[in-house]
């Protein structure tokens, strides 16, 4: 299992981006977690190649944007864009590329717990609660209890 963070590039220095707590925890220690920066015209040849594989879902809201699902349990790699709502929603929208991927959603009830950003979308997760939910549906519940414990430190600055 591997989960990729597409990763707009004002992510990369805010302190407040979630994306490189599960990249430290997740991609140092266990290699599951990878960053790919986000470019419109160019992307990186290495997510093309991962958005082609069928067992690849991207996690993007289908009610924003309908398009083919793909179950959660059928996926061994997920794309996640690393954004605010606002960038993320430009980042699909001017990316051809992400169109056909197939959409994978997360069955959670849970309400965000992020609290280090205003303009929240209602429903919606961070980064970082996304790839906790990812791993704990895919059986990693140590790793999981790792990176929650490690966003629970950092949500209290």
């Amino acid at each position: 299992m591997k989960i990729y963070l597409l990763t707009h590039e004002r992510e990369l220095d805010r302190p407040t981006n979630t994306g490189r707590l599960a990249l430290d925890v997740g991609g140092d220690t266990e290699g599951v977690v990878e960053r790919i920066v986000w470019n419109r015209v160019a992307p990186c040849p290495k997510l093309l190649s991962v958005l082609k594989a069928p067992n690849t879902g991207l996690l993007y809201p289908v009610a924003e944007v309908p398009g083919e699902e793909i179950a959660l349990a059928d996926c061994d790699q997920f794309v996640l864009l690393d954004a605010t709502w606002q960038e993320a929603r430009k980042m699909f929208n001017r990316s051809p590329y992400l169109h056909p991927v197939k959409r994978v959603a997360l069955n959670t009830t849970a309400a965000s717990r992020y609290a280090l950003r205003r303009n929240q979308r209602q429903g919606g997760l961070c980064t970082v609660e996304c790839v906790i939910e990812i791993l704990r549906s895919k059986g990693r519940m140590e790793l999981a209890a790792h990176i929650q414990a490690q966003f629970d430190h950092f949500n209290i600055r």
